[in-house]
């Protein structure tokens, strides 16, 4: 099989990362590594053996695929031009900073024929992975996803840097649109918001209480689903899950009864790149579209709204 000549644009904490998992794949190349900081670049292309970069237009017409993860504010022109340029792109959350920009970058790449993958990186959990096929209906969840306060991140506020996980988890789930949010949320350390909190109201009925903070102590990433017969707990940061569901007996006594669940033993990262790796090879769609990207930026935008309406009518 022809290897897959990839590169990466943005050789920070994620970037990093993303070569090594390229790295391990057989069917890849990693021809180049790209990043506005020589020095990073140059670390990075010394480590991998490839050819370092300082613009990412260097890189075009020289792979076949790339991984994009730059600051959010250059999602946007940095994909556009590698779809443009018939290459696919891994993309890190979040997908851009508008929908018109999400809209675009969508619709070069169904033009192409691309694969445009979205790194949110959670659906590949353990934890998560071991509900596929386990959860049916949920009708309430609440997630908490609490940082420590790092400068990494910044340039977005909050929901865009963290609570956006959460959000991709529970429309992957529920499935359904969203029909009313009430947010609220709060500046602490940076001139953005560092804490908020959503309730999400979907057209089925389901309702999910979302939290998220980059200024806590410990970390916390935890999300639990509610059914009408059972309940499921994931743990992100651990990756351990638990479920319970509800048994009724022959004589109509009622208990819930832990169920065990095949938790897969895996590195998230490393199954999303070998993931996009596989739909380049397969031709199938990958596991987190742009089009489920687009989806989790607009109600991340309207929780965003929600947010500064109840911060402008509270004088704050």
């Amino acid at each position: 099989m022809k290897k897959i000549r990839v590169g990466v644009v943005g050789i920070g904490h994620l970037g990093n990362y993303h070569l090594q998992k390229y790295a391990k794949i057989e069917d890849v190349e990693i021809v180049g590594a790209s990043d506005s900081l020589p020095e990073r670049a140059r670390k990075a292309a010394d480590l991998f053996g490839c050819e370092a970069f300082n613009d990412h237009r260097q890189l075009l017409g020289r792979v076949d695929a790339v991984s994009v993860a730059v600051p959010t504010g250059a999602h946007y022109s940095v994909t556009r031009d590698f779809l443009e340029a018939g290459a696919h792109v891994l993309l890190e959350k979040p997908i851009t900073e508008t929908l018109a920009q999400a809209d675009e970058l969508v619709a070069l790449a169904e033009k192409g024929g691309l694969v445009f993958q979205i790194g949110f990186v959670e659906r590949f959990n353990p934890a998560i992975a071991a509900l596929e096929g386990v959860m049916k209906k949920p009708v309430f969840i609440e997630a908490h996803r609490l940082h420590p306060f790092f400068e990494r991140g910044t340039d977005v506020d909050v929901v865009l840097d963290l609570m956006v996980h959460d959000l991709d988890l529970i429309l992957h789930f529920v499935k359904s649109s969203v029909k009313h949010v009430d947010a609220v949320g709060v500046s602490v350390l940076s001139d953005k918001v560092d804490i908020a909190n959503a309730r999400l109201t979907f057209t089925n009925g389901c309702v999910a209480n979302v939290t998220a903070s980059r200024v806590t102590a410990k970390t916390m990433q935890k999300i639990r689903f509610f059914e009408t017969n059972g309940y499921h707990s994931a743990d992100c940061a651990a990756r351990k899950v638990q479920s319970l569901q509800k048994k009724t007996h022959p004589d109509g006594r009622i208990e819930i009864a832990e169920v065990p669940l095949n938790i897969p033993s895996h590195d998230p990262l490393e199954a999303e790149v070998r993931s996009f790796v596989q739909a380049i090879q397969t031709g199938s769609p990958p596991p987190v579209t742009g089009r489920e990207g687009r989806q989790s930026l607009e109600v991340a935008l309207k929780i965003v709204d929600r947010i500064q309406e109840a911060r402008r009518a509270s004088g704050g």
